[in-house]
């Protein structure tokens, strides 16, 4: 290799390792250069994405249940303690159930598991009237199937953060 070859590929290698930093926060991710939040991240414990990703925002349910079981207590204390520490929110409570059985029959079923949710949220401290629930029975399914693998991940109460009460 002659010497502008050398140089051009000695270039064209800093060009490469300049675009290639390996500091999240120089792309705007992670927690930032000072080490702060950064504002509506998962990494932000008032954000919605927290909410989701960390609190969790769904619970499971059993086969043909409306009850809540340890896991799903577990999960809804926890957004009872974020919706409890972040006043300014309202949540819609998603009902779902899985494919099997009729159409009324999973619409009331969703209900029955919006309202179990709804009804621990309060229990726990949260107001009522943050809180609003809907049924969509099988008519909004995770996973279209035909098997136990996929029809338990249908059989749940989704917490949807719809927006702040200050706007």
């Amino acid at each position: 290799m002659n010497v502008l070859g050398k140089i051009l590929a000695l270039g064209a290698l800093s060009v490469i390792a300049a675009c290639s930093n390996n500091d999240p926060s120089a792309l705007g991710g992670g927690a930032g250069g000072s080490g702060a939040i950064v504002p509506g991240s998962p990494s932000d414990p008032r954000s919605p994405a927290y909410f989701q990703q960390t609190v969790g925002d769904r619970v499971l349910f059993s086969v043909d249940q409306s009850t809540l079981t340890p896991q799903a207590k577990t999960t809804l204390q926890g957004q009872a303690e974020w919706l409890l520490a972040n006043p300014d929110y309202v949540a819609k409570i998603e009902g779902h159930a899985d494919e099997q059985g009729t159409r009324e029959y999973n619409l009331a079923l969703g209900a029955r598991r919006a309202n179990a949710a709804r009804e621990f949220l309060i229990s726990r401290g949260v107001a009522g009237n943050r809180l609003q629930t809907v049924s969509y029975g099988k008519e909004r399914p995770i996973e279209i199937c035909s098997t136990e693998e996929c029809y338990s991940k249908n059989r749940r109460a989704v917490t949807v953060l719809t927006g702040s009460t200050l706007g």
